[in-house]
C-alpha cells in the first residue's frame, strides 16, 4: 500500500504536468478500471475512454489547489470511473429497446437461474415432507407452517408435555433432513 506522501507527490506531479506521475498513476490503475468496464458490458475502448475521463477529473481536482484526497488514488479513480460508466450505460439505454436495457442493468439470467434453483429445492422439500409420514408430517407443519407452540402441539398430538413434543419434533426433523438430502444428492426429488 502506498504511503500518503507518495500519493500526494503523485497528485502534485500530475497537477504540474509531470509525465512520470501520470504514467505511474496509469500503470497502477488502468487494469482495475478496464476490468470494471469490461466485466460490466463494456469494451477495451470504453475502458480507455472512461479511464481518460477519470484522469481528467483527478487532474482538475489536483490543479484546484483545494483538493484533499481522503482515500487512495486507486479508490478515487475507481469511484469516478464507476459513476461515469453507470451514467454512460443509462444514456445508452435511451437508445436501446427496454429488453436490452434490462440486461445491462440487471443480470437477469442469474436471477432466473437462482429462482429456478430455489423452486426446485422447495419442491424437493415438499416431496421430502410428503414422504415423512405421520405424525411427523403433521407435527412439522403445525410447528413451522401453522406457528403453533410446543404446548399446543403437545395437547393436540397427545404428548405428556412440551419437552416430549420438542423431542419428537427433533426426531422428525432428523428424518426429514435424511430424506431431503438423500433425494437432493441423488437428484430424484420426484419419486
Amino acid at each position: 500500500m502506498k504511503s500518503q506522501t507518495d500519493e500526494k507527490a503523485l497528485l502534485e506531479g500530475l497537477a504540474a504536468n509531470d509525465k512520470r506521475s501520470a504514467e505511474t498513476i496509469y500503470k497502477e490503475n488502468f487494469n482495475t478500471i478496464q476490468a470494471l468496464i469490461v466485466n460490466n458490458n463494456g469494451s477495451s475502448d470504453d475502458a480507455r475512454d472512461i479511464f481518460q475521463e477519470s484522469m481528467i477529473v483527478l487532474y482538475e481536482k489536483a490543479c484546484s489547489g483545494s483538493f484533499e484526497l481522503n482515500c487512495q488514488i486507486k479508490t478515487f479513480l475507481y469511484s469516478v470511473a464507476r459513476r461515469l460508466w453507470l451514467k454512460r450505460l443509462q444514456q445508452q439505454n435511451r437508445f436501446t429497446s427496454p429488453g436490452d436495457s434490462m440486461e445491462v442493468v440487471v443480470p437477469v439470467e442469474d436471477d432466473i437461474e437462482a429462482h429456478e434453483q430455489r423452486d426446485a429445492e422447495y419442491e424437493m422439500m415438499e416431496n421430502a415432507i410428503n414422504h415423512l409420514g405421520e405424525p411427523c408430517k403433521s407435527l412439522i407443519e403445525a410447528y413451522y407452517l401453522q406457528k403453533k407452540s410446543m404446548q399446543e402441539i403437545a395437547a393436540n398430538f397427545g404428548y405428556t408435555n412440551a419437552d416430549n413434543a420438542k423431542n419428537q419434533k427433533y426426531k422428525c426433523l432428523m428424518r426429514l433432513k435424511k430424506i431431503f438430502f438423500t433425494h437432493y444428492k441423488n437428484g430424484n426429488g420426484d419419486e
